[in-house]
């Protein structure tokens, strides 16, 4: 897995390496270095470094100077004169470089600049790093435009100018980069927020050969999910098995307002592995759930006067759930009284569970403050599973921001950590997912914007509830677990916007290419989930 860090985190790990013997100094010529190598293999024979007043700058500097002694030619561009940057370390090396055969121009005009950007072929941008934040101050907004309307290949150093590493909110302007060479460790905003769309490819140089011994030392926003974690999560289906002891699941969805909410979820979750798929669905629509899935029984209960499940329904459906390998309940259930009552009715079950949709809305519908407020209410000894998205969460937390991935992780800690459940996730949805738990965040391979249709949550509730019925005994980490089912609904995402084109995806078309994401994800085990990721990046473009 690959740690992504807060600035804090790399500031405490720059420290942790000057103790071991490594100055800010060094790393300054060894980030220059590394991002000179990702300049140099785009194979430019003109190279633009564009420098701010600070330690971005100096990275900058250095590469420029690197790329000079190879034999290519470099121009910079500075705000100040050398002796005038504030930096002490980047004045130092700003002196040195000015010095040798880079051509230096100094506070350019906005037609010199873009003059000299039309005619790079790569243009280096180092004029702001991860302290940034607020607003973009001058004369930086008009180099950044101009770098944004004249540059043909931008390479970012360590974060995009105008992007805050932090949040991932990019400022007004802000560098759109063709790739970042980001320093030691990656930035929680390169994936957050604008990050992805700022950023381009993320290439990542620890510069430091004892890296992976000191990296523990410090607290990792996340980590992102590399091919080889997926190995062994998943096990072979043993031949000895049934239907029921293959994996079932109790699928408690749907009303007069939504039954396609329960037809795909159950579905998914037949074809994600489970073995028997039950629905229980207010009687209201039972039928119509029925016709549409003969292959699944479907469970009539009690309903309320508008379609959703009754009081009634709660005794029902509770007396059901152990029968089960795992139950997922709240896709299409609206939040009435009833369906309140058959959510806190299933919390108090040992089955497996996983919450979706309205049966989220009801857990928040129960609270004022937030359910971190009210841990009781989910506190439960069996793994609790929760799938909200950006909305659903802020609902969860009592209203708290919740607009990208950083705010998304903290909102979703703050659940996870108030239950202290080793086998509770919350699996934060979005552009990029989150799989929180108590101990760590994952970060598994995002899909294309082609699941951001109505029902695809619906599905990837499914994929989660299939996996989670065939797992035989309790797994390693239900964050990895999770993110295997992550996987494979981005890669359903990819193949059905390479079949049907990412404009043209519906929810529907994702469940019958769940057997081939598995193959995907499989795949990707072997040769490289960059290969999936690569795929959505494509279907993007």
């Amino acid at each position: 897995m690959k740690p992504i860090l807060e600035t804090e985190a790399v500031r405490r790990l720059e420290d942790l390496i000057e103790q071991e013997g490594t100055s800010k100094a060094e790393l300054m010529e060894l980030a220059g270095e590394f991002a000179a190598s990702i300049v140099e293999a785009r194979s430019p024979k003109r190279v633009l470094v564009v420098t701010g007043f600070g330690n971005n700058g100096g990275d900058g500097w250095v590469a420029a100077d690197i790329l000079q002694h190879k034999g290519i030619h470099v121009d910079l561009v500075t705000p100040v004169e050398p002796d005038e940057i504030p930096s002490p370390l980047a004045r130092h090396v700003a002196r040195r470089t000015a010095g040798r055969d880079v051509t230096v121009i100094v506070g350019p005009s906005r037609d010199e600049l873009v003059a000299l950007l039309e005619k790079s072929d790569v243009v280096v941008d180092a004029i702001l790093g991860t302290g940034f934040s607020g607003t973009v101050r001058a004369p930086f907004p008009i180099w950044i435009r101009a770098i944004n309307e004249h540059a043909s290949d931008v390479v970012s150093i360590d974060i995009p100018s105008g992007l805050n590493a932090e949040t991932g909110k990019a400022a007004d302007p802000c560098v759109s980069a063709d790739a970042t060479a980001t320093m030691i460790a990656t930035k929680i905003g390169l994936y957050s927020a604008d990050g992805p769309e700022y950023a381009g490819e993320v290439v990542c140089g620890e510069l430091y050969s004892g890296l992976s011994e000191l990296i523990g030392e410090v607290d990792h926003v996340a980590e992102f999910i590399e091919a080889s974690d997926l190995e062994t999560v998943l096990k072979e289906i043993p031949s000895a098995v049934n239907k029921y002891s293959r994996g079932s699941v109790l699928v408690v969805a749907g009303s007069s307002t939504y039954p396609g909410a329960a037809m795909l979820a159950a579905k998914a979750a037949a074809r994600a592995g489970a073995g028997y798929v039950s629905v229980v669905a207010p009687e209201t629509c039972a039928n119509l759930i029925r016709m549409a899935l003969p292959t699944v029984p479907v469970i009539a209960a009690p309903a309320d006067g508008r379609g959703s499940f009754g009081a009634a329904a709660r005794s029902m459906i509770v007396e059901l759930a152990p029968k089960y390998s795992c139950v997922l309940a709240g896709p299409g259930i609206t939040d009435a009284a009833g369906c309140m009552q058959v959510v806190t009715g299933l919390l108090e079950t040992e089955v497996p569970l996983i919450l979706d949709a309205d049966a989220l809305n009801c857990l928040a519908r129960m609270t004022i403050d937030g359910i971190d407020s009210m841990p009781e209410l989910y506190r439960r000894e069996a793994p609790l599973i929760m799938t909200p998205h950006h909305k659903e969460l802020s609902r969860l937390a009592g209203g708290a921001s919740v607009e990208e991935l950083a705010s998304a992780i903290d909102a979703a800690r703050t659940i996870v950590w108030a239950g202290g459940s080793s086998n509770m996730v919350v699996v934060a949805k979005g552009p990029v997912t989150a799989a929180v738990g108590v101990e760590r965040v994952l970060l598994p391979p995002a899909g294309p914007a082609a699941l951001a249709t109505a029902g695809s949550g619906d599905v990837l509730a499914g994929i989660i509830a299939g996996i989670v019925a065939t797992t035989r005994e309790e797994p390693e980490s239900w964050e990895l677990l999770c993110s295997y089912a992550v996987a494979v609904h981005s890669a359903t995402g990819i193949a059905a916007a390479a079949s049907m084109g990412p404009r043209s995806v519906i929810a529907t078309d994702l469940i019958d290419l769940i057997g081939p994401a598995f193959d995907m994800v499989e795949a990707g085990v072997e040769d490289g989930l960059d290969v999936v990721a690569a795929s959505a990046e494509e279907e993007e473009a």
